[in-house]
């Protein structure tokens, strides 16, 4: 059965163009600290068993961040900043960030820099390539999503979108409790209906996985910009740790990514039936009209 549910991968992208690679100081490491490495597998496979809508984004996160708003710009790493600034910000809409101190620390919409590794280009990028990105890649990701949730939300009353990630494992806390292996984020209430978010913490306990709300990720510019609970768009960014699926150089996926995914699919289910009834609820006083 169909469920009113898109999942979203925009960080696992591997397709490099090899002019890409050449500008980087260290590609492989670059590549590992940069990709939610491998996490589309499990999104793929969790689509398959739940039959939700899926989008995988194949350009790196190197190349463009699609968690990032398209005017968040470290203009330092760009060349010739000022006209090309000017010229940029004519085109790239929505605004809806500006330059902030994440991206002139190195991680706006093209990183730049990552800590403990330092810089990983060995260039500056030119203004039409950056644009082309834009226009590219950044432009035709968040239009796809937004047409796609209306549709799904004017077929069922109501949609979720999950944005699907990996993170590195998370240190465990001075009083020793275990790390969690799931965050869920929803920028502390303002994307998803909150019902939504306590099932799925039900049914993560029930398979007695640890998972944390909104700390250390609540989501991004994704959630930001394509929430709208009040018009029947909900969205959760789910972080999935490295270690449950990935080898112990967190480079290449096991045989652990069917059991994770199996679990996982049984959270979509839960939370795209909720999403549905959040959708009949919705269009009950019209249809009484």
């Amino acid at each position: 059965m169909p469920l009113p549910v898109l999942i979203a991968v925009p960080h696992a992208g591997r397709a490099y163009p090899a002019k890409t690679l050449a500008r980087m100081r260290d590609p492989t490491l670059a590549q590992l600290r940069l990709e939610d490495r491998h996490v589309d597998k499990v999104g793929t496979e969790i689509a398959r068993q739940t039959g939700t809508g899926l989008l995988i984004a194949h350009a790196p996160r190197a190349m463009l961040d699609l968690n990032r708003a398209a005017d968040d710009i470290d203009w330092e790493m760009v060349q010739q900043g000022g006209a090309g600034k000017r010229r940029l910000a004519a085109h790239s809409t929505p605004r809806l960030t500006g330059t902030n101190s994440r991206a002139r620390s190195g991680l706006g919409l093209v990183p730049r820099r990552l800590p403990g590794f330092g810089e990983i280009w060995r260039d500056r990028l030119c203004n039409t390539e950056l644009q082309q990105r834009i226009d590219g890649i950044h432009r035709p990701y968040h239009d796809f999503l937004e047409r796609e949730l209306r549709r799904i939300r004017d077929a069922w009353g109501a949609a979720l979108l999950i944005d699907l990630h990996s993170m590195p494992p998370l240190r465990r806390s001075p009083e020793g409790a275990p790390r969690p292996q799931i965050v869920l984020g929803d920028r502390f209430g303002a994307t998803c209906d909150p019902d939504l978010i306590a099932r799925a913490f039900t049914h993560l306990e029930g398979q007695g996985c640890v998972a944390a709300h909104n700390r250390p990720y609540s989501g991004g510019y994704v959630l930001d910009r394509h929430s709208s609970p009040m018009r029947g768009i909900h969205a959760v960014q789910i972080e999935l740790c490295r270690s449950t699926y990935l080898d112990p150089t967190l480079s290449e996926p096991t045989d652990r990514v069917m059991p994770l995914a199996n679990m996982l699919a049984g959270l979509v289910r839960e939370m795209g039936a909720r999403t549905a009834l959040l959708g009949d609820g919705g269009r009950m006083p019209q249809a009484a009209e």
